[in-house]
């Protein structure tokens, strides 16, 4: 049996912020980070709440990749004015640590008999689609922790294309990229159907129609509300059929080496996409036939289905050059000594990640070495 898990109501598209002026709530818990407050972002909710005559706080000390001592933080400042609203507005990382704050807030107080707070989340990055996952990825340390549990899904998520105009270009094909890679690793996943494949399809299909237009024309609105609709529906799909290796290696990258997290996935995207495919062997597996038939679906050469794995592969390889990210790991600024003295450890947290027991194809220790050597040098698989 299997189940497939659609719980937020989505707000979408131009205003979809006003959702917030018919809220009815005592008390409400923002979380958001300093840039948010700074540019205005975090007074667009406050003041909705000012007008509902909601009492609120702020908490804004969430940075990239949160670590434990800010989900501390946040759990001590929500504990002491336990509200019945909490509302996330900012990237992945923002709503991530306000999923882990509920989460393990809740489970050190579950004698208090308390009500779980409605969630609202409010994305300001089209990436993460953690506003309808029930995913979050905090740091320990130099290693990534991935919790999953239905606990952590919003009630509600707000896509107002408004509120990601203004984000550069570089944060725009790093987050674009990741929408891209959760839509590809979901749709070969072992825990695929069909109804996370309708969504996969869809999302890779809207990335591949308006990331460019978004990199190149930030205030294109058209443009930014597909990504960012995109960005929902891939998270939508990867949340019920999880992940692959790509981020496996991307997280473990990350927390070695602080590349942000969409451009990590870039650099290993095509490199795991050929070994899923077993592109240089027969190229007769399950998900290479699933990559070849994306390919056809986009319009791009696909006689064979090796023909139409290499076709996916060069054309996110373009995607990528379009945008000007860069080609290999060693681009990055990882220098070669650094990379291969912490090559080990990145392999043993790629390895334990909760993202690699749904990848397509099974994964050992050499194998998952030898695509970071790939990724770190470049290797062209096309």
């Amino acid at each position: 049996m299997s189940e497939f898990l659609i719980k937020p109501k989505i707000q979408f598209g131009t205003n979809a912020l006003n959702f917030l002026a018919g809220l009815t709530a005592r008390r409400a818990f923002v979380v958001t980070d300093k840039a948010m407050v700074k540019f205005g972002f975090a007074n667009k909710v406050t003041d909705k709440l000012l007008q509902r005559g909601i009492e609120f706080q702020v908490y804004d000390d969430v940075a990239s990749d949160p670590d434990i001592s800010a989900i501390v933080s946040g759990m001590k400042m929500m504990d002491a004015n336990y509200p019945d609203l909490v509302i996330a507005l900012g990237g992945g990382s923002v709503i991530d640590a306000a999923k882990a704050v509920m989460y393990s807030l809740w489970h050190t107080r579950k004698e208090s008999n308390r009500v779980k707070p409605q969630f609202i989340a409010i994305p300001t990055t089209s990436g993460t689609g953690s506003e309808v996952t029930s995913f979050s990825v905090i740091k320990s340390r130099n290693e990534k922790l991935v919790l999953v549990d239905e606990f952590m899904l919003p009630d509600v998520a707000i896509l107002d294309p408004e509120l990601v105009k203004s984000v550069p270009p570089t944060i725009t094909a790093d987050t674009g990229m990741d929408v891209l890679c959760h839509a590809l690793e979901a749709y070969v996943s072992k825990a695929a159907s069909d109804f996370t494949d309708a969504m996969a399809e869809k999302a890779v299909k809207l990335v591949f129609s308006h990331l460019i237009d978004c990199h190149h024309q930030g205030d294109n609105l058209l443009a930014r509300e597909k990504m960012h609709n995109a960005s929902c529906i891939a998270g939508m799909a990867f949340t019920n059929a999880s992940l692959g290796i790509t981020h496996s290696l991307a997280h473990a990258l990350g927390g070695v080496f602080h590349v942000p997290h969409g451009r990590a996935n870039a650099l290993l995207m095509t490199h795991v996409v050929a070994f899923n495919a077993n592109l240089h062997g027969d190229c007769r597996s399950e998900a290479a036939q699933r990559y070849a038939y994306l390919a056809q679906s986009l319009g791009l050469p696909a006689n064979t289905v090796r023909e139409g794995v290499t076709s996916l592969i060069v054309a996110i390889n373009v995607l990528k050059d379009e945008m000007g990210m860069p080609k290999s790991i060693r681009d990055t600024g990882v220098s070669e000594a650094d990379f291969y003295t912490r090559l080990t450890e990145m392999v043993g947290q790629a390895l334990r990640d909760s993202c690699t027991p749904t990848n397509p194809r099974d994964v050992n220790t050499h194998q998952l070495e030898t695509l970071y050597r790939q990724a770190f040098a470049g290797v062209s698989h096309s």
